[in-house]
């Protein structure tokens, strides 16, 4: 009896341990269990597709963290996270060092184009404005008060340091709030100030609540510092992110660090094809794996 004990406690151990391994080992292009970090102003969309995406692969999950651009470049180098999602991608020295530090080098590209949208209240008299403008207004050498999302730590903010200020400090007249909708929020309330945002948070003419905000708020004309003629300002839009025409455009990056088809290979799939792209598009950026055409109607 004691020796038949001994037998069965053995099987269910065995039993046991090889379930265990068997669900630790799981990681397919739909099944399996990551972690990703993605730059906080993506959240609207980047829910959207992790929403669509767990509904086509009920046995797939993937955890996501919103945090700053920096702080997901910090989650790419641990063991823990499988993606990032960014506003750019990694430069030579990274991936150098990555590739000697994994014995592969991660692989990144650009999944859609977002805008960075110059607000104003309606109420303000400025609604066009220069490059060189916005650069003193940034720069601190007007009386503008400029609110932006995020710490300095953020894509957003990257951008604007590098494409405007050209790594120069912001100056004191600079200040940056909890959230793409606080900023709208400050902008409603002071008519002095200017904001920037991504479009997906303002330029959505289905949105209920963006449609609101627009009741008081509006997006400010930019000028266009690659078209050929001169003197051309333009909205963040669709076509003109598209076309060149809006001078504060920025990509949407993913980097997927796998060497062999996982769950990461999976979602970056699904957010390239037809599906993925779609989701982009409603979200009024610019898809950039996919081009997308109005069809026309035939009338009888």
């Amino acid at each position: 009896m004691r020796y038949l004990y001994i037998i069965m406690s053995v099987c269910v151990l065995a039993t046991s341990c090889k379930t265990t391994v068997k669900t630790e080992l799981i990681d397919s292009p739909s099944e399996g269990r990551i972690h990703i970090s993605v730059e906080e102003s993506f959240k609207p969309f980047i829910e959207q597709e992790l929403k669509v995406f767990a509904l086509s692969f009920p046995k797939a999950t993937i955890e996501v963290s919103y945090k700053s651009e920096i702080d997901c470049f910090k989650d790419l180098a641990s063991d823990s996270t499988r993606m990032i999602i960014v506003t750019r991608g990694l430069d030579k020295k990274e991936q150098t060092n990555y590739k000697d530090q994994l014995s592969f080098a991660p692989t990144f590209g650009i999944l859609a184009y977002n805008a960075i949208a110059v607000v104003v209240n309606k109420k303000s008299k400025d609604s066009v404005f220069t490059m060189a403008e916005l650069s003193a207004a940034l720069g601190g050498q007007n009386n503008k008060q400029v609110v932006m999302d995020g710490s300095n730590l953020t894509g957003v903010v990257r951008f604007l340091k590098d494409s405007l200020l050209h790594e120069k400090a912001f100056g004191k007249n600079v200040f940056s709030a909890s959230g793409s909708e606080e900023v709208i929020s400050y902008i409603k309330n002071n008519p002095n100030a200017i904001g920037f945002v991504g479009m997906n948070w303002v330029g959505d003419n289905y949105d209920p609540k963006q449609m609101e905000d627009r009741k008081t708020i509006r997006m400010a004309l930019v000028e266009c510092t690659l078209c050929i003629e001169k003197g051309y300002y333009s909205q963040p839009s669709q076509a003109n992110i598209s076309q060149g025409h809006y001078s504060l455009s920025l990509p949407i990056y993913y980097i997927l660090k796998e060497n062999a088809p996982g769950l990461g290979t999976g979602f970056l799939n699904f957010m390239s094809l037809e599906r993925g792209q779609l989701i982009f598009q409603r979200a009024f950026l610019v898809p950039a794996k996919m081009g997308f055409q109005k069809r026309k109607g035939l009338l009888n």
